[in-house]
């Protein structure tokens, strides 16, 4: 259903994630909002690494309501609050998608909506 595209006279990719992913066959889709750091209580952890983790884990409730699973993820938009390490937002996401590689693109932001916010993360998955 979903494969990468690795033509050849490209660049690999700077990190763990596909230049492109070729979805057919696809019947559902779902959408994402920015997902942000905050836990079902309505709190926020402090460290960037424990909001990162915790924003996959609202990811994974959002594609367990739709029935879908972290392979069905094809397209991942992060935005992260300039000055905050990076290193420790993209090993949340290897983490969530173990072997599986999307689409991804990282970006960094001034602030997001929140000030205790730093780091939000939208999702594109098919099945």
């Amino acid at each position: 259903m979903h494969r990468e595209i690795e033509p050849d006279g490209i660049a690999p990719p700077a990190a763990n994630y596909a230049h492109a992913v070729l979805s057919e066959a696809v019947t559902r889709w779902l959408h994402t909002s920015g997902v942000v750091p905050v836990s079902p209580d309505g709190t926020t952890p402090g460290d960037v690494g424990a909001q990162a983790e915790l924003v996959w884990q609202n990811i994974a409730a959002l594609l367990d309501g739709a029935a879908m699973a972290p392979t069905d993820i094809v397209s991942v938009t992060t935005y992260v609050v300039a000055g905050e390490p990076l290193g420790a937002v993209m090993a949340a996401r290897d983490r969530f998608l173990g072997a599986h590689r999307a689409a991804s693109t990282l970006v960094t932001v001034p602030a997001l909506a929140q000030a205790a916010w730093r780091v939000e993360v939208a999702i594109v998955a098919g099945r």
